[in-house]
C-alpha cells in the first residue's frame, strides 16, 4: 500500500512507519519524508493539538492515560506523542510509555508513539512537528504532546500545540517560585493533579496560589477573559478531567473565533522555517571544509591563543 493513501485512510502500520522515517537522519530517508508531507499538506484534516508539560514525578502518563480514556469514551480519535530523554553518554532512551499507558496503548481509537528527544533542548524531538502533521493527516481528532518533563525550558512545546496544559503536584512556594516565569507564562492552563486522598486539601491550596499568581501576569490578545487559569484534577479518580476538557474547548473555540488559531499555525509555521534553516546552518558546519576549519579555530581556543568570540567571529565571516 502506498504510505501517504495508507495514513490517509488511517492505517496505524502506515502511520507507525511515517513517523519512523520522518525521525531517520538518513539523506535519503529525508526527501523521501519531505515528499511524503508534501503528498500530505492538503488533506485538510486538523487535530486538535494539546502540549503536556510538568514536573518530574507529577503524574504526566496517568493524567494521559485517564484523560485520553475519556475522550476515546467519547468516541474520539487520540494520538499520544511521547517524547523520552536521551542519555547524554549513550544517546538511548527508554521509551516505555506505552507501558505506563496500559490501557489506553490497548484501546483501538488510541495510538502511542514514543520518540526519543535526540538531545534536543526544549522538551520535545526535532521531528515531533512533522509526527504532529502525519497525526492529523491520519484522521486523529486529538493529538497530545508529552514533554520529556525537565522544567522550565519545556517552552518549545507551545510552538507546536494549539493549548498548552502545564500539569503540577500539589507544593507550597519553591514550587511556585521555580515555574512563576517561562513556562508558566506559556501555559494556557495549569492544572494542579494528585486532587485526591490525603493531598486533596493541599492540591486545593496550591490551585489557589496559582491563580492567584496567574492574575498578576498580563493578558495576551490570544486569551479570552478568565484564562490562563488553574484547575485542580485527580488523573487517579478519573476527577476534574470533563471538567479541564470543557476549558480546553471553550478556548479552542474561542481562539478559533476571533482569529487566533490560524494566525497562531502560521506564526508556528514560521518559527520551525527558522528552525530548520538553523538546523541545516549547523549541519552544514560539520562537512568539510568548515569542519575542518571549526576544528582548527576549537583548537586555538583551548590552548588560549583565541577567545571563544573572536574565534566564532572568525569562523561566521568566513561563512559570508
Amino acid at each position: 500500500m502506498d504510505l501517504a493513501q495508507g495514513i490517509l485512510t488511517g492505517d496505524r502500520r502506515a502511520l507507525a512507519r511515517a513517523i519512523t522515517l520522518v525521525e531517520s537522519a538518513r539523506k535519503d530517508h529525508r526527501t523521501q519524508a519531505l515528499t511524503l508531507l508534501d503528498a500530505l499538506r492538503g488533506s485538510g484534516k486538523q487535530a486538535l493539538r494539546i502540549g503536556l508539560s510538568g514536573t518530574p514525578g507529577v503524574g504526566k502518563s496517568t493524567f494521559i492515560e485517564s484523560f485520553g480514556l475519556m475522550l476515546t469514551g467519547q468516541g474520539l480519535r487520540v494520538a499520544v506523542l511521547a517524547v523520552d530523554p536521551s542519555s547524554a553518554r549513550s544517546g538511548g532512551s527508554i521509551l516505555g510509555d506505552k507501558t505506563r499507558m496500559e490501557q489506553l496503548s490497548r484501546d483501538p481509537r488510541a495510538f502511542i508513539r514514543p520518540s526519543p528527544s535526540q538531545a534536543q533542548m526544549g522538551g520535545v524531538a526535532r521531528r515531533t512537528r512533522e509526527a504532529v502533521a502525519l497525526c492529523e493527516a491520519a484522521g486523529f481528532d486529538v493529538v497530545l504532546i508529552e514533554t520529556v518533563g525537565v522544567g522550565q525550558s519545556e517552552t518549545v512545546v507551545a510552538e507546536l500545540c494549539d493549548i498548552f496544559l502545564l500539569l503540577l503536584a500539589p507544593a507550597g512556594g519553591d514550587e511556585l517560585q521555580g515555574v512563576k516565569r517561562g513556562i508558566m507564562e506559556m501555559a494556557d492552563i495549569i492544572l494542579v493533579n494528585k486532587a485526591d486522598g490525603d493531598l486533596k486539601p493541599a492540591a486545593l491550596r496550591t490551585m489557589a496560589d496559582y491563580a492567584g499568581a496567574l492574575r498578576l501576569l498580563r493578558r495576551r490578545p490570544q486569551d479570552p477573559p478568565g484564562f490562563p487559569k488553574a484547575l485542580a484534577v485527580s488523573a487517579l479518580e478519573q476527577a476534574g478531567l470533563q471538567a479541564a476538557w470543557a476549558e480546553v474547548q471553550s478556548l479552542a473555540t474561542w481562539r478559533k473565533d476571533h482569529g487566533h488559531w490560524a494566525s497562531r499555525r502560521a506564526a508556528q509555521a514560521q518559527h520551525w522555517f527558522i528552525e530548520e534553516v538553523r538546523q541545516g546552518l549547523l549541519a552544514a558546519l560539520s562537512q568539510n571544509p568548515a569542519r575542518d576549519r571549526m576544528a582548527d579555530l576549537g583548537t586555538a581556543v583551548a590552548q588560549g591563543t583565541l577567545t571563544p568570540e573572536a574565534a566564532a567571529a572568525e569562523m561566521l565571516a568566513g561563512l559570508r
